[in-house]
């Protein structure tokens, strides 16, 4: 077959013969098949042909014409600039109708017909309109043994464009496109359909509720989405859940999770992408109560994501990527629905603590540890395990004396600085001084949690400098703990410990040698001429606005210092206004 260009191909689409259009429309799509970036000069023309295909599909045609039309309309659709044809609400229900997710009494609001002050090409007018509609339930094709082939080309056009194009996410919000999808969503069970309409169909609803609002917020509540997408998951993953939430797959029940063979790449690729969709509808469930309807269908949700954590795909990389749509997902659920994690029962090589199956957790301090070494992008990669584990630990003791067994266990070398070092705890405290705010106070939350919020243990296990960020945002830098509920510990503290605690400098943690005393020898006019001096200096520096001297309130938060306060401590250096903090003393109630 050769190759023709593009006017060549205009010309045999204008004759409106449907065997030429096909030849022409089968070398085109051969010769574009892979092509990405388009030539600006052929814009105006590849806008034509757009137009000429969506009349042909609007007429009785051949099958292998039709599905020649639908893959032209994949490839035009792939350039943002050529998208006008596409995006009004007649070609969307066309496309909609092949990829057989059409809605018939899906309505148009006034705000779709126009963009930018301009008439859409079917827009105002109400008989134009009509015909449409009309002509469309006419030509669409049978819901019985579908064509797949036709509905994946139509499904991945829409795709392409509420990929590229605002007005045309617009108009598949008015067309209710989420209620069509979601009624062939809930025929997970039924083997007729392939993995490319699957998967597409998925890909659908995941864009439809990344860029609106609006069709996220109907998924989630008007739709029951995150039960119907629990179901699918479930059915995707091949699980069998039984009445105390514990997950098995199908044909393996007994069979502990991490020796299942693991998931094909297609079973994968679904997951994903349900597990993405799943995140976009519940990102903001965690900041609101649920009922206990509700709570019942997030912990079903949580046994089925427990499954996925402990579950391998084809390949390292493949596993990580899926671990990690697990862990964003679990983030979002209701923390009371995080018990869940710990419900399996101890099995044979499964990891117990205090009577707990700790799998589950032990494999999110894995994935955290994974990523924290990686050191890309901590932001992005890190946090949400790590929240995910603080909020885990807050709110569940097992966990909570777990994570500190594994993190923080009982402090045996007190002659290096606790950022020094390979262990989880000194990797973790070295992230507490981090240029990026938010990952230096997620490290730093995380183990506060794991202290019980109890001031002098923090300062224990991270020194006092690094611990004095999240002290001072607290009002805690004069000692004390946080109000929460927590259990007792036992005593944590080592031979080695007990033996240097006196030594110990609080503000670094660690023992260090004895150093001499820059003051020995000198008179006390001497020495107060030192203290006016660096006073002085301060001060200098001061007005000048290059620092701004602070001191501890009384209420434990940082307050100015004006230049009155600087003489008054010169003057008196070592008058304190109450005793200060006991660092040392181990509060374990």
């Amino acid at each position: 077959m050769m190759n023709m260009d593009l006017s060549a191909v205009i010309e045999e689409m204008e004759t409106g013969d449907q065997d030429s259009a096909l030849t022409a429309l089968q070398s085109y799509n051969k010769q574009m098949n892979q092509c990405f970036t388009f030539n600006r000069d052929e814009q105006k023309d590849r806008e034509h042909l757009g137009e000429l295909v969506l009349g042909f599909l609007n007429r009785e045609l051949q099958p292998s014409c039709l599905l020649a039309c639908l893959e032209t309309v994949r490839i035009l659709s792939r350039d943002k600039n050529c998208l006008d044809p596409f995006t009004n609400q007649f070609a969307m229900s066309t496309l909609a109708r092949y990829a057989s997710i059409a809605v018939d009494s899906a309505t148009t609001p006034a705000h779709s017909q126009s963009v930018d002050g301009q008439e859409e090409d079917v827009g105002g007018d109400e008989e134009e309109t009509g015909l449409c509609s009309k002509v469309l339930k006419e030509s669409s094709p049978p819901s019985e043994n579908p064509d797949q082939e036709v509905i994946v080309e139509a499904l991945k056009s829409i795709c392409n464009i509420l990929l590229h194009n605002e007005t045309g996410q617009m108009v598949a919000a008015d067309l209710q496109l989420i209620k069509g999808v979601a009624e062939r969503l809930k025929q997970c069970h039924d083997p007729t359909w392939n993995y490319e309409v699957r998967f597409f169909d998925l890909r659908l609803t995941f864009l439809l509720t990344a860029l609106r609002v609006d069709v996220r917020a109907q998924l989630a509540q008007e739709l029951h989405g995150v039960s119907l997408l629990g179901n699918h998951l479930e059915a995707t993953l091949g699980l069998c859940c039984s009445g105390t939430l514990e997950t098995a797959r199908a044909g393996f029940e007994g069979i502990p999770t991490e020796e299942l063979p693991p998931l094909s790449r297609q079973q994968t690729e679904l997951a994903m992408e349900i597990l993405k969709i799943l995140f976009n509808i519940t990102f903001d469930i965690n900041r609101r109560k649920v009922d206990e309807e509700e709570a019942a269908v997030y912990r079903h949700l949580g046994a089925i994501l427990r499954h996925c954590l402990m579950s391998h795909a084809d390949g390292e990389e493949r596993t990580e990527e899926f671990h990690s749509h697990t862990v964003n997902l679990l983030g979002n659920l209701p923390l009371p629905c995080l018990d869940v994690l710990l419900l399996p029962k101890v099995q044979q090589g499964s990891i117990e603590y205090m009577g707990v199956n700790m799998d589950a957790v032990n494999m999110l301090l894995k994935f955290m540890e994974k990523r924290l070494d990686r050191g890309h992008k901590l932001k992005e990669t890190l946090l949400p395990s790590l929240n995910l584990l603080t909020e885990s630990a807050r709110i569940h003791r097992e966990t909570r004396k777990f994570l500190r067994s594994k993190v923080l266990p009982p402090l045996r070398d007190v002659k290096n600085r606790p950022e020094v070092g390979n262990t989880l705890r000194n990797k973790i405290v070295r992230l507490m001084t981090h240029i990026d705010t938010d990952v230096k106070d997620c490290a730093a939350e995380f183990l506060f949690v794991l202290c019980k919020e109890s001031v002098s243990r923090f300062i224990k296990y991270t020194g006092y400098g690094n611990a004095a960020g999240l002290l001072a945002a607290r009002g805690l830098l004069r000692g004390g703990k946080d109000p929460g509920i927590y259990s007792e510990d036992e005593d944590s503290e080592t031979e080695e410990y007990r033996e240097a605690k006196a030594q110990i400098n609080p503000i670094t943690g660690v023992v260090e040698e004895e150093q001499p005393n820059p003051m020995e020898g000198m008179t006390e006019e001497q020495k107060e001429y030192e203290a006016m001096k660096l006073v002085n200096m301060f001060d200098k520096l001061s007005r000048n606005r290059l620092i701004q001297p602070m001191q501890l309130g009384m209420d434990g938060t940082m307050t100015e210092m004006t230049t009155e306060d600087l003489h008054k401590l010169a003057n008196k250096p070592l008058l304190q206004s109450e005793d200060p903090p006991n660092l040392d003393s181990e509060d374990e109630n």
